[in-house]
């Protein structure tokens, strides 16, 4: 059974970076992309970025890109989802997501954290 545990999450002000963590166990790390979606208060849960097996591939949805970084220590069995420049529109509850196909990673991976909540004050 794989189980994901995200940390990291808090309330922080318009501007500021906030790093949230996703550790993973029961089953071979680096067999998995991991994924980082969200879901704001009232709306769909929404893709965030992926991180490919080994971290060679990275892709971000738009509304993040050149703002937050995944990023995958093997090693530790450990993604990172670094964000900057958080706006209030951040604010949602942040869920890491794995899947062993990249093609589903996106939509519908297979597993799921419990979530972590992002508030961004203004």
């Amino acid at each position: 059974q794989v189980l994901l545990v995200e940390s990291g999450g808090g309330l922080v002000q318009t501007g500021d970076s906030l790093r949230l963590s996703c550790a993973a166990s029961g089953t071979t790390f680096s067999s998995l992309v991991m994924a980082w979606f969200r879901q704001a208060p009232g709306k769909e849960r929404e893709f965030v970025a992926y991180t490919t097996w080994s971290g060679s591939g990275t892709y971000y949805a738009d509304s993040v890109k050149g703002r937050f970084t995944i990023v995958r220590d093997n090693a530790k069995n450990t993604v990172y989802l670094q964000m900057a420049s958080l706006k209030p529109e951040d604010t949602a509850v942040y869920y890491c997501a794995a899947d062993p196909i990249l093609g589903v990673v996106t939509t519908t991976p297979e597993y799921w954290g419990q979530g972590t909540q992002v508030t961004v004050s203004s």
